[in-house]
């Protein structure tokens, strides 16, 4: 059962005010289920705070709606919002926030292959790119295997406050490119993703990446039942 709770507020809030980092406790004890519970149930209310609201300032301004997975087939639709979007998320927006030189590589190798395929979007064949592609992916997977006993780095630890605090702001924007055009006026719109970002960052900080998994998969369970019951 998702509920609130004291401690979990509490707990959170003061994260959020003063982000640290710690070692995950995981999911092995009551203490860390409760907290899950709490945590994802603040995360659930802050969306049905959130959601109303920019619904409204959406249709005053007639702005486009979200549109991630319009092409999708319908029976796809639930598997992919629910399942592969938010382990492919987590692991690449809070994979790294445990600081292991590892998790640090293998997300500069995914940013400079993304960034190489991005410099290709327009679907002409670029040899050097996919070079480019193939040698940060094999090199990332090397450094995984390598580092793989090194701990936290102490500028890690250092930082750890503005790199937390710039992982959601950039998680939020990120979901502008759901929309077909962006304008200023889109930014409150992905206010509900910088509350997710905050949320699930303080969950995989405090508890695990796959405790983080499942409060992104079950808010996204919410979200997309209240968009097809609204409808």
């Amino acid at each position: 059962m998702v509920r609130l709770s004291l401690s979990a507020t509490q707990a959170l809030f003061e994260f959020l005010r003063h982000p640290r980092w710690s070692r995950p406790m995981g999911l092995a004890s009551a203490q860390s289920w409760a907290l899950w519970r709490g945590a994802t149930g603040l995360y659930l209310a802050g969306l049905v705070v959130l959601l109303p609201l920019l619904g409204l300032w959406q249709r005053s301004l007639g702005l486009p709606t979200a549109d991630a997975f319009g092409k999708m087939p319908p029976a796809l639709l639930l598997p992919m919002v629910t399942l592969l979007a938010p382990v492919a998320e987590e692991c690449v927006f809070r994979g790294w926030l445990s600081g292991r030189p590892r998790a640090l590589a293998l997300l500069a190798g995914l940013v400079i292959a993304g960034g190489s395929l991005w410099t290709m979007r327009d679907g002409a064949p670029h040899p050097l790119g996919w070079a480019i592609v193939a040698l940060a992916l094999i090199g990332a997977g090397g450094l995984w295997l390598a580092w793989r006993k090194r701990e936290t780095p102490r500028w890690f630890t250092a930082a750890f406050p503005a790199l937390f605090v710039v992982h959601a702001v950039v998680f939020a924007l990120f979901h502008l490119g759901n929309y077909p055009r962006i304008t200023p006026a889109l930014l409150p719109m992905v206010l509900p993703q910088l509350w997710a970002g905050l949320v699930f960052g303080f969950v995989r900080v405090r508890i695990s990446l796959p405790a983080a998994m499942m409060t992104h998969a079950l808010g996204n369970l919410v979200a997309v039942t209240a968009a097809f019951l609204l409808r």
